[in-house]
């Protein structure tokens, strides 16, 4: 029975694979416009076909990337040369040092610190518990490039252990007393300040090296202050409404500071590797958001937070090495980056955003923009990533804004604050929507049906007021 369904599952694979590549041969045979180069068109078809290989999964994503680089180089699309050009990039070993650092968090135990004390000060109201564990997620979000490691690998563990010590379980159909508020709350808490800064999620940074393309430069003091007053009301109302239209129902929860204290006894005193770890972590978040006045790089400011592990030994080489997630991100990313880039300069993006121009003659930019959100935003339904969703979308939306009269900072910055946004769609819609639904407590109708609902909100709250603050700080 094994055997025959893991036979299956490779048929299906190969299956998925096949299509993909019959994606891109698909393309690349069409006759290109006259004013297309041939080398971009190909370049375009082997894009595209890498992307639908990221969207169908027949392998990991680090693995599709490679195939789409081999196509490239083997057809002479590209040399060798410019596919590797792409594992030079600062912007992607930010994230990619940023994974190290998010590993001294889960290592020492500082992550699940932090969400004790915030339960232990805030916890006594079932709201103010949804708020502590959110706030705990913001604290540690700038330094934690997964989302799906901080949702799932430092919450979902303590969210999971409190609404047990309520008798709220999935398995009795007592998830509604507690359970399900707290990860729905969390979902979305996360999704907010995955949007808040350039390095609490893989796609963010990828959204910046996209748009530098463009020659729009985004720097990571410039995306926190942006995303800021949104990403607070955000967290604030989001909660509230999930409270209202989703409620618990045990509103109190006087003995959740019980609960986290009895978990602080439990892990003792403040370890001496926990103290240098936000030490550490302190010393970047100050050069990160000075860096603009001491022209400190914030690729420089993650070696130098990486350095400071590994000299104090609160990470170890074998740490670093053993990083997966990490080095999949290094290699899928830097592929991804270099054929766009590649696009780029051989012209097809300036082509396409010509083209499309003209279609969208005679509207005001601000229409522009919000037609462009709703259709980046909801297009979203047929993406299982994030990641995969900015991989394949952003560039070209990006450049049909700018093409349209969209001031070019506000648009770049829109794109990339919703690429985290569209999450608030499906229970496949990103990596920690698997994580929270795939523990019972909510219900895929309920799921979808509230997702839509605050996704609206979401539009509201960005756009609305978000706007204002854009133009306020000179975005715009």
């Amino acid at each position: 029975m094994n055997i025959s369904s893991s036979k299956n599952t490779s048929y299906i694979n190969y299956l998925k694979l096949l299509i993909a590549i019959l994606i891109g041969v698909f393309i690349w045979v069409i006759p290109h416009p006259y004013n297309v180069q041939p080398s971009a068109w190909h370049m375009l078809a082997i894009f595209i076909a890498t992307i639908a290989g990221c969207i169908l999964k027949p392998f990991p994503i680090g693995a599709v990337s490679i195939i789409g680089l081999t196509f490239a180089i083997i057809t002479k699309t590209i040399d060798m040369n410019t596919a590797l050009i792409g594992f030079s990039e600062g912007s992607i070993w930010l994230i990619v040092i940023a994974f190290f650092i998010s590993r001294g968090f889960i290592k020492t135990g500082l992550g699940s610190r932090i969400a004790y004390h915030f339960i232990k000060l805030f916890g006594k109201k079932t709201l103010g518990l949804s708020y502590s564990i959110i706030f705990c997620d913001l604290v540690i979000a700038p330094a934690t490039p997964s989302n799906t490691a901080r949702a799932g690998g430092i919450i979902y563990p303590i969210i999971k252990s409190l609404s047990e010590s309520f008798g709220s379980r999935p398995e009795d159909n007592t998830e509604r007393k507690i359970g399900s508020f707290l990860i729905f709350s969390e979902f979305h808490g996360d999704i907010i300040t995955a949007a808040m800064f350039l390095t609490s999620m893989a796609a963010n940074p990828l959204a910046k090296t996209l748009a530098k393309t463009l020659n729009v430069n985004i720097t990571w003091f410039l995306w926190f202050m942006a995303a800021l007053v949104p990403g607070i009301i955000s967290l604030i109302l989001i909660p509230l409404i999930i409270y209202k239209i989703y409620p618990p129902e045990i509103k109190n929860t006087p003995n959740a500071p019980e609960f986290a204290q009895t978990e602080l006894e439990k892990m003792g005193p403040m370890k001496t590797n926990e103290k240098l770890m936000a030490l550490v972590f302190i010393i970047i978040l100050i050069l990160w958001v000075t860096g603009s006045l001491t022209k400190v790089d914030a690729t420089l400011t993650a070696f130098i937070g990486l350095s400071l592990l590994l000299v104090f030994k609160v990470l170890t080489f074998d740490d670093v090495k053993s990083e997966k997630s990490a080095w999949d991100t290094l290699i899928w990313f830097s592929i991804l980056v270099m054929m766009a880039n590649e696009l780029n300069k051989l012209g097809l993006i300036k082509w396409f955003s010509s083209l499309v121009k003209y279609s969208v003659h005679g509207f005001s930019w601000p229409i522009i923009l919000l037609i462009l959100l709703i259709c980046y935003f909801y297009i979203h339904y047929i993406f299982a990533s994030s990641t995969a969703h900015v991989s394949a979308m952003y560039s070209a939306f990006l450049a049909i804004a700018i093409a349209g009269g969209v001031p070019p900072m506000l648009a770049a910055l829109s794109l990339g604050f919703f690429g985290n946004l569209i999450a608030s769609t499906t229970h496949y819609s990103s990596g920690p929507a698997p994580i929270l639904f795939g523990s019972g407590y909510v219900n895929q109708n309920k799921w979808w049906s509230l997702n839509f609902v605050l996704g609206i909100v979401y539009f509201i709250i960005w756009l609305g007021v978000g706007s204002v603050w854009w133009k306020l700080i000179r975005i715009y």
